[in-house]
């Protein structure tokens, strides 16, 4: 019952030149890997190995005994909803009912998008920045390491990884210039909106 690592929805130079295909081939092929091949071997023969990737993260998110379980598995997980979130030609300005309920709930979408930006800037460490549905509301929350909204209740939409393996090779220490970067030329708005209309 080994979870797999799913395929990358492009190729590894899809995302350039925002993201360069030497940071994807170490980012999914290496790192991404590491975790799912590591959430196996944790889980193997356990119960868990019958129970979904989302079942076993929410199962293990506040037990200390489960802590290597629990962060490869939010890992993996995380990492998945993060190659979906990008797009090649992405970006922008969501259209439809994403779009509104955007303007609702922060104002405007530029004002939305500074707050997404500060709050994967400002992420200290290694971490993420979301767009999540929480109680019917949108909102920006930024999770540290391994943590992911899923424990909390809140629906994913799209998110940003901040961890330095995601943008060190191609951007070094200037964190605001990559995620400014994934914001405007990146994001998958499709991919959100689904997320947005399946959890309304």
């Amino acid at each position: 019952m080994a979870y797999q690592q799913p395929a990358l929805p492009y190729a590894e130079n899809a995302l350039e030149p925002h993201i360069s295909a030497n940071t994807i081939g170490f980012h999914y092929g290496k790192h991404h890997a590491t975790y799912v091949k590591n959430y196996n071997g944790l889980v193997e023969g356990t119960p868990f190995d019958a129970q979904s990737l989302e079942e076993v993260i929410r199962a293990t998110a506040a037990d200390a005994a489960k802590v290597g379980v629990f962060n490869n598995g939010a890992q993996a997980w995380n990492h998945t909803f993060y190659w979906n979130s990008l797009t090649p030609n992405g970006g922008g300005v969501p259209t439809g009912d994403l779009a509104t309920k955007i303007d609702a709930d922060f104002g405007s979408f530029d004002k939305f998008r500074e707050e997404l930006k500060n709050a994967a800037v400002t992420q200290f460490g290694s971490g993420w920045a979301w767009l999540v549905l929480d109680n019917g509301t949108l909102k920006v929350v930024k999770t540290g390491n391994a943590q992911t909204p899923i424990t909390s209740g809140q629906t994913p939409l799209l998110c940003i990884d901040v961890w330095e393996h995601a943008y060190y090779l191609d951007y070094q220490n200037r964190r605001p210039d990559h995620v400014s970067a994934v914001i405007d030329n990146l994001l998958n708005w499709n991919f959100a909106t689904e997320n947005y209309l399946a959890a309304k």
